[in-house]
């Protein structure tokens, strides 16, 4: 049975719905530290994992450890396409950050999309952060095998086309050195483990410190 409820009420519950969506990516950027949205799926939104085992919570230890202070905004949603990042990229630009790492496309790849939608979305995200001025780190994905050579290799030229059409940062796969190694990946071997992450960091850190160095607090 549900109960109708009254404008005032109304108000508040979307508010709480409103405010419900916008933790996931994060607090505030705090006064005086420059911001880095890590705009992504499941792989970066940390899946299976505590929240500081996350990728955005490890790169910011290792930026900090670095001697970078920067926030490190997790923007990540699970089972996100390339599509689902369009359509919530205005939302996540509201951070105002000073530089984006760009993750999507993996679950695109999963179920075959067509590779011609995947870079039509990419482009139009591409186009919209570069709006805002801030530094773009794209990193690339790879298709899985089952859908032939063919898909394999026009969805990776993806990838290539746009960090060369937009002049952005490119770190061409962002598994490198994780994909398919049982270790460093959960049960399902796709989502990796707090392992997994610490070596995608390890990999992607001195990309990150390149992409930020330019910046004010680089």
């Amino acid at each position: 049975m549900s109960a109708r409820r009254s404008p005032g009420r109304a108000a508040s519950w979307i508010g709480a719905v409103l405010c419900a969506l916008l933790l996931p990516l994060g607090t505030p950027v705090a006064a005086g530290e420059p911001g880095i949205v890590v705009f992504g799926d499941s792989l970066t939104a940390g899946f299976g994992l505590p929240r500081e085992d996350a990728f955005p919570a490890r790169l910011e230890a290792a930026l900090r450890a670095r001697g970078h202070h920067w926030r490190v905004i997790d923007a990540g949603v699970s089972g996100d396409t390339s599509a689902g990042g369009l359509a919530r990229v205005d939302w996540v630009l509201a951070e105002v950050p000073a530089a984006v790492i760009v993750e999507l496309g993996a679950n695109d790849g999963l179920r075959g999309l067509p590779t011609d939608r995947l870079e039509a979305n990419l482009d139009a995200i591409l186009v919209r952060i570069r709006e805002t001025d801030a530094a773009v780190l794209l990193a690339g994905m790879r298709a899985p095998g089952n859908f032939g050579a063919d898909y394999e290799a026009a969805f990776s030229a993806v990838y290539e086309r746009l960090a060369a059409r937009h002049g952005v940062a490119f770190y061409p796969f962002f598994l490198e050195g994780v994909a398919l190694v049982p270790e460093l990946n959960q049960a399902d071997g796709i989502h990796p483990n707090a392992a997994g992450v610490a070596e995608i960091v390890r990999r992607m850190v001195p990309h990150v410190v390149a992409l930020i160095a330019p910046l004010k607090g680089g």
